[in-house]
């Protein structure tokens, strides 16, 4: 096993690692699309709803792990920019179906500019071979964590 009681620590544990990093990737995320009035936390919305990965409030708020109430505070302020429209769906109308408009295809687009900057400036002194191998681990984790090892 990689791991004991006298070898995990924060600075050992994958758990604390991603968080932190995904805390500081959020940051300057953030400061880089702060100009254009957009936060990281909208970005990764605009940019579920640009490549399909969901297509409703309940949807996206599984996708991206946020509760459903703040998805729909989420998706408020998104219409209000014009980034994004509701329609009732044609078939269930209880179901309200979440889409891009032209402003926000554009602003996602845009944005996605600037966050690859970001993680190019992260990894600028890596090779390619360690970005590869990098993005391989996580989702080679993100595959066992998925199959939910610690269930009893």
């Amino acid at each position: 096993m990689p791991f004991t009681d006298s070898t995990f620590s924060p600075e050992t544990s994958p758990g604390y690692l991603v968080r932190l990093i995904h805390q500081m990737s959020v940051a300057a995320i953030d400061r880089a699309l702060a100009a254009d009035g957009m936060t990281a936390t909208q970005w990764t919305t605009l940019v579920s709803l640009y490549f399909n990965h969901a297509d409703t409030c309940g949807g996206l708020a599984r996708a991206l792990g946020h509760d459903a109430g703040a998805m729909t505070r989420m998706v408020d302020q998104l219409e209000a920019n014009g980034w994004v429209e509701r329609q009732r769906d044609a078939i269930d109308r209880r179901i309200v179906r979440l889409s891009l408009t032209a402003a926000g295809r554009d602003a996602a687009v845009a944005a996605k500019q600037k966050v690859i900057a970001c993680w190019n400036g992260f990894l600028a002194d890596w090779s390619d071979a360690e970005v590869a191998d990098l993005i391989a681990t996580l989702q080679r984790l993100r595959h066992t964590m998925e199959s939910d090892p610690c269930a009893a």
